[in-house]
């Protein structure tokens, strides 16, 4: 037992064993001088800095603006993605009328875009949901398609002959049959989410994250700039972790998804 909790104890610090080493590493070097500080500052400043922005707010306010987009647009387009996945994965009709036109649209890329859509809706919010929308449809999409096309036929056949209904057959066999293909491309979508956030509240944007770094470039507030970048680094990480613990959730009943005590 002792044994199984220190291995479990070990596998949760191991992951976060080169990026402190990195941190540590960094600031032995802004220490010395041998990395300059208005190249990238040291940890400790990067640190009083996020202190500082909590203390007045600006933090908790920005970092809320940004979750709000993030997660509106990821729930706008990511639920389009896995309605139109399943509706083509299920109908082969539909998807030689619409599976064309995605793979189409799939290799623009939709950052090159921002021009455009600030055209049609300038820099308010509604310009960076859309831009986020596109981001996460994609891959929800693909990997539902892709999950609902690979069930196996002969769970298929078995449902039919123990007699379930279309609907029962999609809820107890196809639904749980794609589900590891659809969370796969729900982790993928999540980072893109983030990436494509980072971009448009950069570009345009009054408010969040993104702001909050452009406006510390604009006084040089290098320390700003970084603790921004590594609080999109964090949230990234966190809504990885949280799609992590949902497969773990949905999944328990998979062999891949079940771990073993040795």
């Amino acid at each position: 037992m002792q044994k199984t909790l220190n291995k479990r104890a070990l596998d949760q610090v191991i992951p976060w064993a080169v990026p402190i080493s990195l941190i540590i590493i960094w600031q032995l070097l802004a220490q010395t001088g041998l990395l300059s500080t208005r190249v990238l500052p040291a940890p400790i400043a990067v640190f009083q800095a996020g202190i500082h922005l909590l203390s007045t707010g600006e933090l908790i306010r920005n970092i809320a603006v940004s979750a709000t987009r993030a997660f509106t647009g990821f729930l706008i387009g990511g639920g389009i993605g896995f309605a139109l996945g399943l509706l083509n994965g299920i109908s082969s009709t539909s998807e030689k009328l619409l599976d064309t036109s995605f793979q189409m649209l799939r290799n623009i890329p939709h950052l090159a875009m921002i021009p455009l859509v600030i055209l049609w809706f300038g820099i308010g919010e509604e310009a960076k949901l859309f831009l986020v929308s596109v981001g996460v449809f994609f891959p929800i999409y693909l990997n539902t398609f892709h999950g609902v096309r690979t069930v196996d036929p002969g769970l298929l056949e078995m449902g039919k002959i123990y007699g379930l209904k279309p609907l029962e057959l999609f809820w107890q066999v196809i639904l749980p049959s794609a589900l590891p293909s659809i969370l796969i491309g729900v982790r993928f979508a999540l980072g893109i989410m983030w990436l494509t956030l980072i971009v448009a509240e950069t570009i345009a944007s009054d408010s969040g994250i993104g702001y909050m770094a452009m406006n510390a470039r604009e006084f040089m507030q290098t320390d700003v700039v970084v603790f921004s970048i590594l609080v999109y680094a964090l949230l990234g990480k966190l809504a990885d972790a949280t799609a992590k613990l949902l497969e773990a959730k949905l999944l328990d009943w998979h062999p891949s998804y079940q771990t073993t005590t040795a």
